[in-house]
């Protein structure tokens, strides 16, 4: 007796899941036509619904939350069925699974591309658990925060680029001298270290709906905008090329190179390398260097043994061997796998680097973050936007030339591997 109703419920689902496909495949919101067409469809289905007893399905939540969008069991059982019916709505004529709404959508609820169908909260946890550490570098750097009236910072450096007698300190030099005999003057040499703030922006619009229906998801613009200025800092910290950004280490004048060994393979760092890496290493750094590795080096350092006799020994694992918990150190110094380091066997897969001494960075106050509802008012939206403004760059110019080893075997802050 109710078989009428159930199908006329169900035609008038189809007919409006039709209207929210045809638009999410096309990349826009509804037209005012069609959320009219939308609502009539709802009203009807709630028209429908109620000829049919009280403990049915179709008149409980069996339509996934969203009034005329029927769902065949609740949530979904698990997050790999939700990412499976994802991408079959994504699909061009693909079948929209009603119960994709469920959950909040993303940054626009009928645009899949503009944040999609966002997860159920049953499986938000399993998601962020996901995430990559970011701001790994910036927080090894020697920071100066400039002050409120100011744009950038001027700061006095010394000029030193040799070791050798009468250029320490860029020109400051001592002697043995006899009794009465003429002195020499010497004198320091400086160079003006120039850091201008420049702006790094995160934009981000959401549907009031949205913000209303999703009660996490500010937090979660926040974090996430938060997460990304910061993956984009360590970038340019070590790939910036100074025009616009900051200066990165690879593109720093004070770089310095280590070429590979004669008969060395592609795509391999072999002991060798690391053992001239340390060596370039400016003495009065090492304590503070680190590793920087892309993930893909990891297996060359697993594998890594260094020759007795006619046997050998681990370089990179501790005596234990595999099964024990490795130490993740190179030379006694920390080794940090690092999104923003090249693939392996490119320039600048492995780099040694003393940031506490060897880069400064100039910032104005944090990550400034604001929220409007003025700019898009006529568009029911709101705007989050992010800002930091920062600069930085390598104190060294150029290598130091050491006292004695000759300009063949200059030294730094910083050393990488040539490309192999």
């Amino acid at each position: 007796m109710y078989s009428k109703h159930i199908e006329n419920i169900r035609k008038l689902s189809e007919k409006m899941t039709a209207i929210q496909a045809k638009a999410m495949q096309e990349g826009r919101a509804l037209t005012a036509k069609e959320a009219g067409w939308v609502a009539e469809c709802e009203d009807a289905i709630d028209a429908e619904r109620k000829h049919l007893p009280a403990n049915s399905p179709l008149t409980m939540q069996g339509f996934g939350g969203s009034r005329g969008l029927p769902s065949s069991s609740g949530p979904f059982p698990s997050l790999g069925e939700q990412f499976q019916a994802i991408a079959k709505a994504g699909i061009p004529g693909g079948q929209v699974d009603p119960r994709l709404y469920n959950a909040a959508t993303g940054l626009s609820e009928t645009v899949p591309s503009d944040g999609g169908f966002l997860v159920q909260t049953d499986f938000s946890n399993e998601i962020l658990q996901a995430s990559f550490e970011v701001g790994k570098l910036a927080k090894l750097c020697r920071r100066i925060p400039i002050s409120g009236n100011s744009n950038g910072i001027k700061i006095p450096g010394l000029d030193e680029t040799s070791r050798a007698a009468g250029s320490r300190h860029g020109g400051v030099l001592s002697y043995w001298k006899d009794e009465a005999s003429q002195l020499t003057a010497s004198k320091p040499k400086f160079r003006q270290i120039e850091l201008s703030l420049k702006k790094n922006v995160s934009l981000i619009y959401t549907t009031d709906e949205l913000l209303q229906d999703s009660t996490a998801l500010e937090a979660y613009i926040r974090k996430v905008a938060a997460d990304e200025i910061a993956f984009q800092t360590d970038d340019a910290i070590v790939n910036g090329t100074g025009a616009g950004m900051p200066l990165g280490i690879l593109n720093g004048g004070a770089l310095v190179t280590i070429s590979k060994e004669t008969g060395q393979a592609a795509d391999t760092v072999i002991l060798e390398n690391i053992v001239k890496m340390w060596s370039r290493m400016l003495g009065s750094s090492r304590s503070n260097a680190v590793w920087l590795i892309n993930q893909n080096v990891e297996p060359q350092l697993y594998t890594m043994s260094l020759s007795v006799g006619t046997g050998g020994a681990p370089v990179f694992l501790p005596g234990g061997g595999a099964s024990a918990a490795p130490y993740m150190t190179l030379f006694g110094r920390p080794v940090i796998p690092c999104e923003q380091c090249a693939s392996l066997g490119d320039a600048g897969d492995i780099i040694l680097a003393d940031f506490s001494n060897g880069y400064i960075m100039a910032e104005k106050g944090g990550i400034q973050a604001a929220m409007s509802i003025h700019v898009k008012f006529d568009y029911d939206e709101s705007v989050f936007r992010f800002v930091i403004r920062m600069d930085g760059q390598p104190v060294l110019a150029a290598p130091v030339t050491p006292y004695k080893g000759g300009s063949s075997y200059t030294q730094s802050h910083f050393v990488t591997l040539e490309a192999r």
